[in-house]
């Protein structure tokens, strides 16, 4: 049986605080990255804020074919496959369940946000690989969101000890 914190406000201020700045963000960058990718298709001749040269675009990165289903899903179950969807759509979902579950403090859940962030983290170090190796770009967008990725691990973990620790004082 899960054991349940006391409250919310037994969590410092600057841990929600930081929860809600991180999962805006993410979700920010997710629904820009989206967006970039929608207009590109659209109009071929769009240029994003996040392209700065032919080495640092966003655009290019997120029309490549690494862009949809990270891509793995194109080639083992076919381009058209409903579940081949731009990558910024699965942030959208991590984010917002990392917000979504961050406002649960039971030890299960505080679990759930670190299972979920260090997939996130396997998923950023994959497309870091494809972006420098594979792409030979630099995409502010991507790299902003590793970034968000990360800190959210650290976010978790540190939530990790708080609930752990509470959850003990409670129980004696």
């Amino acid at each position: 049986m899960a054991t349940r914190c006391s409250s919310k406000a037994a969590l410092p201020l600057w841990h929600r605080l930081s929860r809600i700045f991180l999962c805006l963000a993410g979700l920010i960058l997710s629904v820009y990255a989206l967006y970039v990718e929608h207009m590109k298709e659209r109009n071929d001749g769009y240029t994003a804020m996040c392209d700065v040269n032919d080495e640092i675009s966003c655009s290019k990165v997120f029309t490549s074919k690494y862009g949809k289903g990270f891509g793995l899903v194109g080639p083992i179950l076919g381009e058209d496959s409903p579940l081949n969807f731009p990558n910024s759509i699965f942030g959208i979902v991590f984010y917002f369940l990392q917000f979504t579950l961050g406002q649960i403090h039971t030890v299960d859940a505080v679990w759930g946000l670190i299972f979920l962030s260090v997939c996130s983290i396997f998923g950023c170090i994959y497309l870091a690989y494809i972006l420098m190796f594979v792409l030979q770009d630099a995409c502010i967008v991507c790299i902003s969101t590793y970034i968000v990725n990360a800190l959210l691990l650290v976010l978790n973990v540190l939530k990790l000890n708080v609930v752990k620790r509470l959850s003990i004082k409670k129980r004696k």
